[in-house]
């Protein structure tokens, strides 16, 4: 296993934003978060362990939503942030999800939700801007030109810097409209992507970051270890680990928990044990050699998680081994 006691994260440029984000962002989506056994995933003391154990490292880039721990994550992170200095860190959150019972304007783009939800979120966080602000899906029902006026508005009165899409997969073509609709009116457009993507989950590959790639926008993918099948948690010949309620679904059974997948597994630990890695390390690498990705959305439950995680960055795979990693399990437009 790589060393987890030498971390110092480098910086890389974030799409045309002309800012910089940490080459690994932090995820903190289980800030908060209350299992269905109604157990809390991660305290906020344990949060704030985790936010120290990136920042020691060198991370400077936090990522959150205002769902995330029913507000929680976010109140969290103010409270840590209002011992350091601000400046200093990159916070990004998201707002799309209806949260008032029997009040449907409490969800999507429309202008009185987005100026609310906000409005709260700098509340929650104690500050007075977000850098990157993200729509957490597509809002159909919204027209295209008010959410992309309304966001605007939202970034000329200094409460967000840049505007960010998460998911959207493989629906790049409406950032494309929203962008140029965003252009005609000299208003500001996504700059930052946020969709799925791993060894497992390819979908993105092709038109999604062609897309990107020609726009010059920043891709920062979240579940790069497919939801903890690429850390080697699952084998074929053991039973499912009874503390891991995400595998008991079908959902992910028939999605990850398949022989083509353990195939790709098998390269996968192949190459981890050539470089002295964990798998999840070689996987998260694997992201950050792919061209078209800017930086990967790292999460853990625990400080010594993290630190494997973050150690991904130290490790340089060859060519020839990202090549074996890519043709372990084709992408969706290969062949094509």
């Amino acid at each position: 296993m790589s060393d987890q006691t030498q971390i110092d994260l480098d910086f890389v440029q974030l799409g045309r934003t002309g800012i910089h984000t940490s080459e690994l962002q932090f995820g903190t989506w289980r800030f908060g978060r209350t299992t269905e056994e109604g157990n809390l995933e991660i305290s906020e003391e344990r949060a704030h362990e985790l936010l120290d154990a990136y920042a020691d490292a060198g991370g400077r880039y936090i990522d959150t939503a205002d769902v995330y721990g029913g507000g929680e994550s976010e109140r969290w992170i103010g409270d840590w942030l209002d011992e350091r200095d601000r400046e200093r860190y990159t916070i990004a959150s998201k707002l799309y999800w209806q949260i008032r019972d029997g009040d449907p304007n409490s969800g999507g783009t429309n202008r009185k939700n987005v100026r609310h939800r906000v409005d709260a979120i700098l509340d929650r966080l104690e500050t007075d801007y977000i850098d990157v602000l993200y729509i957490h899906r597509w809002d159909d029902a919204t027209p295209t030109q008010e959410m992309m006026k309304t966001l605007n508005g939202i970034v000329e009165s200094g409460k967000v810097h840049y505007l960010g899409a998460s998911t959207m997969r493989p629906n790049a073509w409406k950032v494309a409209r929203a962008n140029a609709i965003a252009d005609a009116h000299g208003w500001e457009p996504f700059t930052v992507l946020q969709p799925r993507y791993n060894l497992v989950d390819r979908e993105i590959e092709g038109d999604y970051l062609e897309f990107a790639r020609q726009r010059n926008l920043a891709v920062c993918p979240w579940s790069p270890l497919g939801q903890g099948f690429l850390t080697g948690k699952y084998t074929r010949d053991e039973a499912i680990p009874e503390d891991s309620k995400v595998a008991e679904s079908s959902r992910f059974r028939d999605s990850y928990l398949t022989e083509e997948n353990f195939d790709l597994h098998d390269e996968l630990d192949a190459v981890a044990t050539e470089v002295d890695a964990t798998p999840a390390q070689v996987a998260l690498a694997w992201l950050c050699h792919r061209d078209g990705v800017t930086a990967p959305i790292v999460g853990a439950r625990t400080v010594d998680q993290l630190k494997e995680n973050l150690a991904a960055a130290s490790i340089d795979l060859s060519e020839e081994q990202v090549d074996r990693l890519t043709a372990a399990k084709p992408g969706p437009y290969d062949g094509l």
